[in-house]
């Protein structure tokens, strides 16, 4: 693809060689002739002089300085430069088709209804009564049990799992090994301290074009329903516990751990490990630093830190103070011992 047709699909402005041809998109330490990488981080310029990309996503103001020796590097101004690169990636890979079918191992209930245009494949398992609407891909090995109901161009790669009655939106994809709608942690304690489990009535609703990524589970309730906002990006090995809340368009990122009934506002972030404790609400556009434990309700709009949870410049004035503990610690010492031997002199 020419580098002018390539600005051209993404609504860059160009400077540089429009002849130029691409063939890939690359990283800017991994680059090589003929590719095009981005940079949305300033703290990486220093790169712009030693990738040998042939052009780069930037954002105007941008210099782009070149070591000696290495030919010139094309611009594609942006404002945003990584959603450019992410559009161009989509450009050049090509995705796997999957033609329409059901495979002769899989096993469909009678009173399943299949909409048009799906690919069914090995070993999968769709049970009575489930509906799923057009385009849907389940690749293989995939479980749909009884009641589920799902939109379409939903597409479920190995292994995943919608447990009953659970509603799923319109181009939801789940990742390997997703399990929707699993029996949340509902146990009431007898008499004798045994447990007895709770039934798990409630289903997971996933509204329009939430992702679950690998190995995330999203228990269903106790009663009620556990529900993820559409547009919400859940990473790999997330557990969102029964009852809980996540608004749209959020981001749980790697391991979060939501106890049950959280309530997660519209356009959140929780970043990596981040815990929650049950009955308590994170307000709309809060972000959450990584592996951060939050036992109280979050403002809207905050970024908190730490464990507990607290203000983000609260915390790291804190984390300033804690490095300090050990000369603290011997200024103590030392004027402890000082007034100790002035103390003797007096007497």
């Amino acid at each position: 693809m020419k580098l002018r047709e390539l600005a051209d699909k993404l609504g860059c402005r160009l400077e540089g060689d429009p002849w130029t041809e691409i063939t890939g998109v690359a990283g800017i330490d991994h680059a090589r002739a003929g590719h095009v990488t981005f940079l949305a981080n300033r703290r990486y310029s220093p790169l712009l002089k030693t990738t040998l990309a042939s052009a780069v996503f930037v954002e105007d103001g941008v210099a782009l300085e070149r070591a000696e020796g290495l030919a010139p590097l094309a611009a594609l101004r942006t404002a945003n430069p990584y959603l450019a690169f992410a559009q161009a990636i989509e450009l050049f890979y090509r995705a796997p088709a999957y033609p329409p079918g059901i495979h002769a191992t899989s096993i469909i209930a009678p009173s399943a209804r299949i909409g048009a245009r799906a690919h069914i494949g090995p070993y999968c398992f769709v049970d009575e009564e489930v509906e799923i609407a057009a385009g849907a891909v389940l690749h293989s090995f995939v479980t749909i049990y009884r009641g589920a109901k799902i939109g379409a161009n939903f597409f479920a790669h190995a292994h995943a799992v919608v447990r009953e009655y659970c509603r799923i939106g319109d181009r939801v994809i789940l990742q390997n090994g997703v399990v929707i709608g699993g029996d949340g942690l509902g146990f009431a304690k007898r008499e004798d301290g045994t447990w007895h489990k709770m039934a798990q009535s409630g289903p997971t609703i996933l509204e329009d074009d939430v992702e679950v990524q690998a190995n995330a589970c999203i228990d269903r309730a106790t009663v009620g329903e556990t529900r993820i906002g559409h547009g919400t990006k859940i990473d790999d090995l997330v557990l969102v516990g029964h009852a809980s809340q996540v608004g749209a368009n959020t981001m749980l990122c790697g391991q979060v751990g939501l106890a049950g009934s959280t309530h997660v506002g519209d356009a959140c972030i929780l970043a990596g490990q981040v815990g929650t404790a049950g009955h308590l609400t994170v307000g709309d556009g809060a972000v959450i630093t990584a592996q951060s434990g939050v036992p109280n309700d979050v403002p809207a709009r905050a970024l908190y830190s730490g464990y507990p949870a607290v203000e983000n410049r609260q915390w790291l004035k804190m984390m300033a103070a804690l490095k300090r503990l050990p000369e603290l610690q011997r200024r103590v010492q030392h004027l402890e011992t000082e007034l100790g031997v002035r103390g003797k002199e007096s007497t």
